[in-house]
This record gives C-alpha cells, sequence and structure tokens, in this order.
C-alpha cells in the first residue's frame, strides 16, 4: 500500500490542508467547553443574561467557523482521494493493457476486474477516512487531557487513568476482530464467485437442470459467511457497552469528586460541566479511531492487492524501444519467407511440459496455410505466437525475417489481422466494431470488407445498416453473424498476415466456401493462416500443417497428406465416409 502513496504527490497540498482544517475544527470543539463553563460561572451565577447572550453567539459563532473548516476539510479530503483512486485506476488498466495472455491467465480475468473496482475504491475511502480523521481524533483525545488539567490537576488524574483503560479496551476488542474481519472478506469473495459463475453459467445449469445444486452450494457458502459475520460482529458489538460503562463509571466518579471541590470552593459547577464535556468528547473519538482503524485496515489489504498486480512484470513491454529500428520493405515478389517458424517450443507457465515441441516451417507471400488437428493438438497455441500474444519458450518466430520479439508490439499488431475463435463484439455499432480495425476506414472500406467476409446481407438486414446497435458482447446477433462480423474486422484493416483461428465454425458449408474464396480473390500478396476442424475450410490451402500433441505430424498439400499422414488421413475419414 506505501507504494500506492506516490499517487498522491500531485495532491500535496490537499493532503495536507485537509488534516490541517480538521485539527483547526478540533481546535474550535475544544473551547466549547470554556465557553459553558463562563456561561455557568459568571453568566448564570451573576444572573447576567447580556453575558450569556455574547456568550450564546460565541459558541455559535465556534460552530459555524468548526462547520466551515470541517467542510473545507472535507472538500480537500475528498479532491485528494478521488484523484488517487482515479491515478490508481488508470495506472493498473494502463499496466494490464501491457500483460500478454500468459500473465492474464495467470491473474485471472475475474480477479483483475475485482482489483480494478471494489478493491481500488476501498483503498480510496481509506485515503479518505486517513485524511479526515487520522490526526483529528488522536488530537481531540489528547487536547481534552491537556485542557482537563489546565483546568484541574487532581481531577485530570482521572483522564490519565481512564484513556488507557478504553484504548486497551478498543484495540483488544480490534486486534481480536481484524484477522476475524479478513476471513470475512474471504469467504465474502467465495460467495461473489459463485455468484459470478453462476451468473455467467445460466444457460448451462438449466441446460443440465442444475439449479438446486447450485442453490445448495451457495446457500452452504452464504451459510459459512454468515456464521463469521456474526462471530465477528458479537465480539464487535462488546466493545460500545464496555467503553460506555467505562465512561460512564469515570463520569460518575468526575461529578462525585468534583462535588466534593465544590464544596470546598475548589472547583466551580462550570468547570465540573467542562471536565464532564472532556470526558464525552474523548469517548465519540475513541469510538471513531476505532472504526477508522478498521477501515484503514481493509484499505491497505485492498491496496496491497492492488500494489501486487502492479508489480506483475509484463514478458511484452509495449514498447521495445532497442528494437525500434528502421525495416526496410521487403520484395513480395522474390524468395523471402512472410513467417518463419525456426524450430519453436512453447511452455505455458506452471504447465508440465511443452504444448508446442519443435515446430519448423516456413510460409511465403500469398501462400494459404491450413493448420489442422485434434483437440488440444496446440492450433490456437500456434498462431498465437504470431502476434506475440505468448512467446516462445525456445526457438525464434520471424515475420519478413526479424524476429518477432525485436518488433515494437504496435508495428507487429499493424502487420497481423486475427479472427479468434470467440466472436467478441463491442457495445456501439457495427461501424464502431469494423473501425477497430482500422481507424477512420472509408464506408467503401468497409462494406468492402464486409463483402469479402460474408456480412453485407447481416448489415444490410438491419435498421440503420452501418450505424445500427450492436449490444454488450454482440448479444443482439447471432454467432454466425458475430463471426462473419468479427471477420470483416480483420479484414478492414488489410493485414499482411491473416489469421482466421476456427472461427468460421458457426457458418454453414456454402457460406465458409464462398467466404474462402472471397479471402483467396482478395488483391495484395498476403499470407493467410485457416485454423479449423473441418478439412473442407482447409484442402484447398497451399499448405496443410497437422498437428498431434504439440509436434507437427505432417506438412503438405490435402492430396499428399491423404496419403502420407495417418493423422490427417483419419480426421478426414471420419467426416467423410470412408469410400
Amino acid at each position: 500500500m506505501k507504494k500506492l502513496l506516490v499517487y498522491l504527490k500531485d495532491f500535496k497540498k490537499e493532503s495536507i490542508l485537509a488534516p490541517l482544517f480538521k485539527m483547526l475544527e478540533a481546535s474550535f470543539e475544544l473551547i466549547v467547553p470554556l465557553v459553558v463553563t463562563a456561561i455557568i460561572d459568571v453568566g448564570i451565577a451573576k444572573r447576567d443574561s447580556g453575558y450569556i447572550l455574547r456568550m450564546c453567539l460565541v459558541m455559535v459563532a465556534l460552530g459555524l467557523i468548526g462547520l466551515l473548516c470541517s467542510v473545507t476539510a472535507q472538500y480537500f479530503a475528498a479532491k485528494a482521494a478521488v484523484g488517487f483512486g482515479s491515478r490508481v485506476r488508470h495506472e493498473l488498466f494502463a499496466h494490464i493493457q501491457t500483460f500478454s495472455f500468459s500473465e492474464i491467465d495467470k491473474a485471472g480475468t475475474a480477479t483483475l476486474i475485482t482489483r480494478l473496482t471494489s478493491d481500488i475504491n476501498q483503498a480510496q475511502s481509506g485515503v479518505n477516512m486517513v485524511l479526515r480523521l487520522f490526526l483529528r481524533s488522536p488530537f481531540i483525545v489528547f487536547g481534552a487531557m491537556v485542557m482537563a488539567f489546565t483546568i484541574d490537576f487532581k481531577s485530570a488524574m482521572i483522564f490519565v487513568v481512564t484513556i488507557p483503560l478504553l484504548s486497551l479496551v478498543v484495540f483488544g476488542v480490534m486486534a481480536v476482530s481484524i484477522p476475524m474481519y479478513r476471513k470475512v472478506q474471504e469467504r465474502l469473495d467465495r460467495v461473489l464467485g459463485i455468484t459470478r459463475e453462476n451468473l455467467a453459467g445460466a444457460r448451462v445449469i438449466r441446460a443440465f437442470h442444475k439449479e438446486e445444486e447450485e442453490k445448495s452450494r451457495f446457500e452452504e457458502s452464504l451459510e459459512s459467511l454468515t456464521f463469521m459475520q456474526n462471530r465477528v460482529g458479537r465480539i464487535s458489538a462488546v466493545m460500545n457497552p464496555v467503553t460506555y460503562v467505562i465512561i460512564n463509571g469515570a463520569t460518575v466518579f468526575l461529578l462525585y469528586t468534583g462535588a466534593v471541590q465544590v464544596d470546598t470552593g475548589a472547583l466551580t459547577q462550570g468547570e465540573v460541566v467542562a471536565l464532564v464535556n472532556y470526558m464525552s468528547q474523548i469517548l465519540v473519538e475513541l469510538i471513531k479511531l476505532a472504526n477508522l482503524i478498521v477501515t484503514i485496515t481493509k484499505a491497505v489489504a485492498c491496496g496491497n492487492r492492488v500494489q501486487s498486480i502492479l508489480e506483475m512484470k509484463s514478458s511484452m513491454p509495449k514498447d521495445n524501444r532497442a528494437a525500434n529500428i528502421s525495416n526496410p520493405e521487403k520484395n513480395y515478389g522474390g524468395e523471402s519467407p512472410v513467417v518463419q517458424f525456426s524450430h519453436v517450443g512453447l511452455t505455458y507457465q506452471g504447465a508440465g511440459g511443452e504444448s508446442l515441441s519443435d515446430i519448423d516451417f516456413s510460409v511465403m507471400p500469398g501462400e494459404t496455410v491450413g493448420i489442422i488437428g485434434g483437440t488440444g493438438s496446440g492450433k490456437t497455441s500456434l498462431v498465437h505466437l504470431i502476434p506475440r500474444f505468448y512467446d516462445a519458450t525456445s526457438g525464434e518466430v520471424r515475420i519478413d525475417g526479424r524476429n518477432v520479439k525485436d518488433y515494437p508490439l504496435e508495428e507487429l499488431r499493424q502487420k497481423v489481422g486475427i479472427v479468434m475463435q470467440k466472436a467478441v463484439l463491442f457495445q456501439g455499432t457495427i461501424r464502431e466494431n469494423l473501425c477497430w480495425g482500422k481507424e477512420g476506414a472509408t464506408e467503401e472500406e468497409l462494406y468492402g470488407a464486409l463483402e469479402i467476409a460474408q456480412a453485407k446481407e447481416v448489415v444490410d438486414g438491419k435498421e440503420g445498416k452501418l450505424d445500427a446497435f450492436v449490444e454488450q458482447g454482440g448479444k443482439n446477433f447471432s454467432g454466425g453473424q458475430r463471426q462473419r462480423l468479427t471477420i470483416a474486422r480483420a479484414l478492414v484493416r488489410r493485414p499482411q498476415i491473416l489469421i482466421l483461428d476456427d472461427s468460421a465454425s458457426a457458418l454453414d458449408y456454402a457460406t465458409d466456401a464462398r467466404l474462402r474464396k472471397a479471402i483467396q480473390g482478395m488483391d495484395g500478396n498476403r499470407a493467410v493462416f485457416i485454423v479449423s476442424q473441418r478439412t473442407s475450410s482447409i484442402q484447398h490451402a497451399d499448405k496443410i500443417i497437422v498437428l498431434e500433441d504439440g509436434e507437427i505430424a505432417g506438412i503438405g498439400t490435402h492430396s499428399g497428406l491423404l496419403e502420407t499422414c495417418g493423422v490427417y488421413r483419419e480426421i478426414y475419414e471420419s467426416q467423410y465416409k470412408k469410400a
């Protein structure tokens, strides 16, 4: 959490002024009992109504000035806390954007969302409360004790005994309850996890008729959370009664000793009232301080969680400046490969073995490469190495003869257009989604990409056409429509390398065939990678790579692989009856 405080550096003025104005407010609050003393001992004792009125006006003035100081302090504290939260949130989001798929897989999407939202909010709340109360409460407690000594030394000794006793109770209860609050938070995280999982998988749960089992699982977690909350609540509930008993006991003793001293003339009635007021102020501030420390504890825990993400090193820096050198355009009419895998291996973080082993092939400009294999054979892993979603753990992946690790990421990604397995559209319009491929693309470019992707009919069938609204995740489109629109989004860029990662699985055979024919007819000498489970989608490719258990089982054309590669022949015959 300490490292996050650097984001307060632009709010130094607010961070200083907020506690100062709070202490100023506290100073006025400490003066009020003295004014009350003067009213009782002078105004009431001498029946001087004019004096009483003047002192009442002084009290009103002190209250108004205190209110003004409090509002000012709150303004500066809120400005600093909100600015802090905003800076941390922007920094964390920007840092997450630099992560490769490896870091995102390691941290988990749900965890990253929690860090960006509730954890930062909790840290922001902690900063706000510290600026407002962390100096004020101790100042009031010790200030009240000092003011008591200015009134009467013997009576002030009651404060010297009461304050440590109250502190022992308050901080003792906190020492027991804070670890339990952490357990409550852990169990709350578990309940939230089950809730998120159920909402995301509602259709699957209903399809398998598992509603009752999920209800039972949720209720079990909820009961565990409730039990822990009740337990910590009972312990925390002890604090108020015990502190009130101590304060009331001290007040009774103070009134008794004060009455005796009033009889002897050592104290006045107004001074006894002032001492009682100071005792009440101490009680209120200690309770506030206890609640503040609970808030700070939660804020520090959440801040540490945010800091752990900020400290995660990205394996792919956003801009590799050392490698940002001039790169002359290749002559694609020559024989230089546009993509080359040189004995490439890939091992995922925490995996027991390699997911890809000794992948070695090259692709010439204008070639179409089909990639096929069984489930888990490494097809997606292979194509994800080209745009550096993951980095090869051995060997090299080269584009235009240059290692992909030597490219600035922006330059590399501009060369590659990829359509993922899962078609994802963002909330907005069709035009806005397509312009992700090329910012400021003309309508002609957009419709050109839509025609190649066989998605023009999708757009023409929507009211508003390119300006038709797209719901979050593209929920107002069918699976096939989403796939065609995501293909069009990649084609708008006219990339040098086009990767279709099983992106036509929801299309019928006729539409798939028209799509492949249109892609082959595109102008430009681009390399195309088609990842598919269907042999019909890749059988016309210039080169087919067959994967099995992360290794190349065969490379060649459709007819050649049917004769030489048993894995390919088995896949083909499973889809078409053996003649």
